[in-house]
């Protein structure tokens, strides 16, 4: 067996009882009691639910706009033309174009978090589909990133909304803000992603759909948050 390093050794102590399930309050205070880093940490929700994402009526996915944001800067390309594309510009995109765009990306100009995109630009953005499917980046109605409203799209990305999608563990994670937030508005956060993911319960989940939820920080413990306190959980 592996000896502990005087670090595990520390934090073991301070943790006890690895069993324990903690109030959110509890859990927020107790990665800021524990860290040792001077970045400035994520603080990261994960679920793991009572469905089998393998069938499409167990599949969880969909969009959630966190209160108070997310604490960083997320860079927005945007497929449009014309009025639209000034729109999109004057939102406050990143990146906006048409067949420019594509090209741009297909020369591996890639670094974005969101892809949004009108309509009338799927077909050319669906030549993109090897390269932005992969990665999450592929613009989808169902998720809002297909849209006329780009203006809107743009604020929602800029402002603090994240998508969600169950892993093929079945498992859902995602940040909810920095360390540096305050415990009301990682508390607000936590409440509006689970709250998402409660209301997104597909109809083929069966048992307990909420197993398990913990919180942790980028190099901080996963700790279990009891769900008696989660609604609907």
């Amino acid at each position: 067996m592996a000896k502990q390093t005087k670090n595990q050794k520390a934090l073991a102590a301070k943790l006890g009882d690895n069993m324990k399930l903690y109030g959110v309050d509890e859990a927020l205070q107790t990665l800021r009691d524990v860290k040792v880093t001077k970045f400035d940490e994520t603080i990261e929700v994960a679920m793991n639910l009572g469905v089998d994402p393998r069938h499409a009526d167990q599949m969880v996915r969909g969009m959630v706009s966190l209160p108070a944001g997310t604490g960083k800067t997320v860079r927005v390309a945007v497929f449009a033309k014309g009025d639209k594309a000034a729109e999109a510009l004057a939102a406050g995109a990143d990146k906006v174009g048409a067949e420019d765009l594509m090209e741009d990306m297909q020369a591996g100009n890639l670094d974005y978090d969101r892809v949004i995109a009108t309509p009338d630009m799927m077909g050319v953005v669906g030549r993109l589909g090897k390269l932005l499917g992969p990665k999450g980046l592929m613009p989808n109605p169902k998720l809002g990133t297909v849209t006329p409203n780009v203006t809107q799209a743009v604020k929602d990305a800029k402002g603090g909304q994240i998508e969600f999608r169950v892993e093929k563990q079945g498992i859902i994670h995602a940040g909810i803000g920095k360390m540096s937030f305050s415990d009301a508005d990682l508390k607000t956060n936590f409440s509006a992603f689970v709250d998402a993911i409660v209301k997104a319960k597909p109809s083929g989940a069966k048992g307990k759909y909420v197993r398990k939820i913990s919180l942790s920080s980028s190099m901080g413990p996963g700790l279990k948050i009891d769900t008696t306190e989660i609604a609907g959980a």
